[in-house]
């Protein structure tokens, strides 16, 4: 299990967040803003198969293990959740990934966001993936450069959003998606399926894993460059 909510530093995290909270809202409003700043945007090593408290230990993350880590936080926390799976272009990472290491990703990824239950209702949450001066940054160079998807964000009507809000649905990513595959207890099922698409073969892996410091070092660039 990838959204390991009974390993210790999880339960540790979630109450060391939450323990003044005396509501589902306040509970889950602190778990987010956890994952959205104290985990910030990056890309790990291991790609997906990262579980929410190895995630915790690294302090960075991309959309799946960051929606991995939120899952688990939430379960811990008795807040129902559920990941949603999806494909997404592969352009909501161009920017990032240049040059050979775009060419060798597929055309879709597959790409996840969290939904929770709230007040009796079910919310869409994908708002918690770059950490906000990633995402300020990102979202200035991306209009720079007359772009609509890339740096880790994609526009919809010229905006995209990185707030807290169970009112009104809005995304970082969600302008990007291709496709719906549904929602999983835990994404190591859904990485098992015929529909996971980010499954590398060994020569992939090894070109990743190579490129992904100076993939992750653009990120860092961006985000303080322009903060």
């Amino acid at each position: 299990m990838l959204a390991d909510q009974n390993h210790p530093l999880v339960r540790e995290t979630t109450t060391r967040l939450t323990q003044t909270e005396t509501t589902p809202r306040g509970r889950f409003e602190q778990l987010f803003y956890f994952v959205r700043d104290d985990i910030q945007f990056a890309f790990p090593d291991d790609g997906d198969f990262v579980k929410a408290s190895d995630t915790i230990r690294l302090g960075y993350g991309q959309c799946n293990t960051k929606a991995t880590l939120l899952l688990a936080l939430c379960k811990t926390v008795g807040i129902p959740a559920r990941i949603h799976f999806s494909l997404i272009s592969k352009d909501i990472q161009r920017g990032f990934f240049t040059g050979i290491a775009y060419w060798l990703m597929p055309r879709e990824i597959s790409h996840s966001w969290i939904e929770v239950e709230i007040d009796g209702i079910w919310r869409r949450i994908d708002t918690f993936i770059n950490d906000l001066p990633l995402f300020t940054a990102a979202k200035a160079e991306v209009k720079r450069r007359g772009w609509s998807v890339g740096y880790s964000i994609a526009l919809k009507d010229g905006d995209a959003s990185a707030d807290f809000n169970l009112e009104h649905e809005a995304f970082q990513q969600m302008a990007a998606v291709t496709d719906d595959h549904g929602t999983w207890d835990d994404p190591s099922t859904y990485y098992k399926s015929a529909k996971y698409k980010n499954r590398p073969d060994g020569i992939r892996m090894w070109f990743y894993r190579h490129m992904i410091g100076g993939i992750n070092r653009r990120v860092e660039r961006l985000r303080y460059e322009n903060n």
